[in-house]
This record gives C-alpha cells, structure tokens and sequence, in this order.
C-alpha cells in the first residue's frame, strides 16, 4: 500500500468517530498496537527534540524501504507515533520525502492537540523525513 493510500484509510476511520474523545481513545487504543522499539534503541540519540514527553523513533533500512518503531512515554503521544509510522514505515525514502500531510489536518489531529503537542508532531514528522534523507543518500 502507498503512503496516499495509508493516509485515506486513516482519514475513513477517523471519520467513524463522532467526536473528539472518541478519536483520543482509537489514538490511545492505536499507541496500545504500536510495534515496540528494541530496548537498545530507547537512547538519547533516538529521542525526537521538540516533543514535551519522550519519543523514541528508530530507523532501519530493510532492503530498499525504511522500517521504523518507535515508543512514548506519554499515551497521547503514543498514538500520535503509531500513526505516523503506520504511514511512513516499509515506504522508499523517497516516497516519504515527497509525501504530504495534509490527511493530519483532514483528520482535524492538529487543531485538536495542545501547541505542545502540535510542535511534537511537526517534529516528528520532520525527523520521520530526516531518516529518510539519510537512507535515500545511502541508495543512491
């Protein structure tokens, strides 16, 4: 499936939900299926800076596509993590640089985070692309 693709099945299923604390829950219910990162990779190097909780994101090239998992220590954000890498995860490098993400405010998920949150996932979403640069250097 391609990150367009992804991103439409997410915009569906939020829009299941008739309102805000019901998507909270699928977000938290989301986090709850994340895929955990390998307690090796829960370091310092591996945190996204700019996010008030902790999250840890890793990246590893599988072939010619990038695998990543992460973890939070805040349930929210959790969610948040899980959906991102739910999109980007087993896509080519340059599949996520030029991505969009505009399904997150299809989703309405920004207007309803707190700014810190907010900047929490513009920085994610930004070091989500950064491993992406670093890995489509690798390719080419």
């Amino acid at each position: 499936m391609n990150i367009q693709e992804i991103q439409n099945e997410i915009i569906e299923e939020f829009a299941m939900f008739e309102d805000w604390e019901e998507r909270y829950q699928y977000m938290i219910d989301l986090g709850k299926d994340l895929p955990l990162i390998n307690a090796q990779y829960k370091t310092e190097d591996n945190i996204i800076k700019g996010c008030q909780s902790k999250v840890w994101v890793h990246a590893e090239l599988e072939g010619d596509k990038i695998a990543f998992t992460a973890d939070s220590d805040a349930i929210i954000t959790k969610g948040i993590i899980a959906i991102l890498i739910r999109v980007f995860s087993n896509q080519h490098p340059k599949d996520i640089l030029e991505a969009n993400t505009d399904f997150i405010d299809q989703i309405g998920l920004k207007e309803h985070l707190s700014p810190t949150r907010a900047n929490g996932l513009v920085s994610m979403i930004k070091q989500l692309k950064l491993y992406a640069i670093a890995y489509q250097t690798q390719l080419q």
